[in-house]
């Protein structure tokens, strides 16, 4: 992948149309964890100290997997973590989405203050639209149900701001389809019901958990052409969570690379992709399959991370700046501090460019901004070298 834009600074995508309105983020997760009880034993912490942030129009890909924390984290920032068993044990989510951008902690919100948010200015789809969406209602039925809730309408308005949404995601004959059941719509237009339920109320972020994982690969790509479409056509944000590397390259401008409840990378979609630094997110790219070059058996994930030289190519790595793994015995100049998170350090180890490390010596006392990336590809000036290089279509 190229280069070309690795090095494009921080708040330059700000410019233009809206530019004020795109220059703060607008969701910020700072230093959050999240705990789950365990019955006798210790507390499961799921998420321990992350921290990213999204800006308006643009989209933040979450990768990782399973059980390193993404869908925790989106959830955290509905308040749909189940408590108990679940526990927000520190952190802040910052919300910008008000008028005047006016900063409030999506954490210390009562359940009534979060139902003013939830749905109405952030919004998800969830992994299954089958499990998500009711058997016994019709499909007219719970869209409504989420426009009435939010929005000072009569039904007969509800109803035409449902069929709107359906018909925005492609759904025909959306009148008539508002008395049909899920069961009588396929996976792909299912997803699409959930979508509409999603936009309806026209949120400012879109929380999207691996929303193509059931469908086959053309109806994959219809349903991201239609988010990209919708987020631009609204200056919406999104927060795309997925395994697929190719649907990050394709549609994601920031990336945060996620493992054991810790960010482990953090960077735009060129720099990333071209110069990945920690050892598990070359681990990720190591075992994709390459259309040029014949492989007899694909590279895993655990060659990359059980290679010891692999831990030792971060910049300042002979002063003891060394990539943080949760296999590895601490180095011996670790400097912890209070709180679970105190062997820990996101530290921008390059210009716009955080990698997880360990807190030795040599990072004790780091003093690296939080992950802070204004960045959209669309507003990229080098955005021809990014399609010839097959990062965006």
């Amino acid at each position: 992948m190229s280069s070309a834009s690795a090095t494009a600074t921080n708040g330059s995508a700000s410019t233009g149309a809206g530019g004020d309105s795109l220059a703060k983020p607008l969701l910020e997760v700072d230093n959050m964890a999240v705990s789950f009880d365990n019955g006798s034993g210790p507390r499961i912490q799921a998420v321990d100290g992350v921290a990213m942030s999204i800006y308006p129009r643009q989209t933040l890909a979450v990768v990782g997997e399973s059980g390193c924390g993404k869908s925790v984290t989106a959830m955290s920032s509905m308040q749909l973590v189940p408590r108990p068993p679940g526990r927000f044990d520190r952190g802040r989510i910052i919300w910008r989405g008000r008028g005047g951008g006016r900063e409030i902690d999506l954490l210390r919100l009562s359940e009534a203050e979060m139902r003013g948010v939830r749905g109405n200015e952030l919004a998800m789809i969830f992994q299954e639209p089958m499990t998500s969406l009711n058997p016994v209602y019709t499909i007219g039925d719970q869209i409504l149900e989420a426009i009435l809730l939010h929005q000072d309408v009569q039904i007969s308005e509800a109803a035409d701001i449902a069929v709107g949404a359906m018909n925005d995601v492609g759904i025909p004959e959306p009148r008539r389809r508002l008395k049909s059941y899920p069961h009588e719509f396929s996976g792909g237009m299912r997803q699409r019901v959930m979508i509409a339920m999603a936009l309806a109320c026209q949120p400012k972020l879109l929380l999207a958990d691996e929303p193509t994982t059931a469908l086959d690969v053309t109806i994959q790509a219809q349903i991201l052409e239609l988010l990209r479409k919708l987020q631009y056509e609204r200056d919406m944000a999104m927060m795309l969570i997925t395994h697929d590397l190719g649907v990050v390259a394709e549609n994601a401008d920031v990336i945060c690379v996620m493992y054991a409840g810790r960010v482990v990378e953090y960077a735009n979609v060129y720099e990333l992709f071209s110069n990945p630094m920690h050892p598990y997110t070359r681990g990720l790219f190591a075992s994709i399959p390459s259309m040029t070059e014949r492989k007899r058996r694909l590279i895993t994930i655990a060659e990359v991370t059980e290679n010891p030289k692999q831990f030792e190519a971060l910049p300042d790595a002979e002063r003891g700046v060394r990539p943080w793994w949760p296999w590895h015995d601490p180095p011996r100049d670790v400097a912890p501090l209070a709180g679970p998170a105190g062997d820990y350090v996101l530290r921008e180890v390059r210009p716009n460019h955080w990698v997880g490390c360990w807190r030795t010596e040599a990072v004790a006392d780091d003093a690296s901004r939080k992950p802070d990336l204004n960045y959209r590809i669309i507003d990229d000036p080098d955005r021809s070298a990014a399609r010839e290089a097959g990062a965006i279509a």
